[in-house]
């Protein structure tokens, strides 16, 4: 079970909404993910501009825990903002922060991340930080008290994967709040290896959304994640530079 704040869920699965061919292959993609939180940006829902659609316009939002983010904030005032709107239209509390710093790479501003969460949790918002995989950046902000930390395995929308491993075990390691590996997820041996560093879950959407048949890879990281996790409480064998025979050779004949 996961506990982030005063919420708790049995899937470690979050799923973005976006990015889908159409409306029906975004419904059987979520129902076949067992996912419990759906997150969206709230720039792009017709409460925060008319223009634009209804996301969960087809679906059935009963038993789902929505996780509104900040996306296109570029200052912690903007990302304020943007979750004051979200909380007035009594989405939910929980508010994933995300304030980008460099439109090329999308990664996350800490300055204006830090300052954002600071404000937010002042406010008595459940606050989940998208991060870089800095480490101490990790630690400054479970040190504000923020509910969960978000570190991303590569940048959005990449597909790359895990980069850089060794900064996302010493997160995770050091963590007391739960990690939620967030962006770059692009297949579900990623999501086999985030899980295997001791992740507490994982945050995805264009894996499944922009896979050639999403409705499958949202079944696929599903099961990959579980086998992740058992594979993480398991404890794997200890890695060995020669070779060591997996029968015993003590106590066998002579021939």
């Amino acid at each position: 079970m996961l506990k982030i704040g005063p919420y708790t869920f049995q899937s470690r699965l979050f799923l973005g909404t976006g990015k889908y061919e159409d409306a029906e292959t975004q419904k059987e993609a979520v129902r076949e993910s067992e996912t419990e939180v759906l997150t969206f940006a709230v720039r792009r829902m017709n409460l925060f501009d008319e223009s634009q659609p209804d996301p969960f316009e087809s679906m059935n939002l009963e038993g789902f825990r929505l996780l509104p983010n900040t996306a296109g904030a570029k200052t912690a005032e903007e990302a304020v903002r943007i979750a004051k709107i979200a909380s007035a239209a009594d989405m939910c509390d929980m508010i994933k922060v995300e304030v980008i710093g460099c439109d090329k790479t999308l990664l996350p501003d800490p300055v204006e991340t830090i300052r954002a969460s600071e404000i937010l949790l002042e406010e008595g918002f459940t606050v989940l930080p998208y991060t870089s995989d800095d480490v101490v950046l990790a630690k400054r902000l479970q040190d504000l008290g923020v509910h969960a930390i978000m570190p991303g395995a590569s940048p959005i929308g990449t597909g790359l994967g895990i980069i850089n491993p060794y900064n996302l075990s010493h997160i995770i390691e050091q963590a007391y709040v739960p990690v939620i590996v967030d962006a770059g997820i692009g297949s579900p041996k990623d999501a086999v290896q985030a899980m295997e560093l001791g992740a507490d879950g994982i945050l995805l959407n264009t894996a499944v959304s922009g896979a050639e048949h999403p409705v499958k890879m949202a079944a696929a990281m599903k099961h990959a994640m579980e086998a992740g996790r058992l594979g993480f409480e398991a404890g794997r064998v200890e890695k060995k530079y020669y070779a060591q025979a997996s029968s015993p050779m003590e106590g066998l004949s002579r021939l």
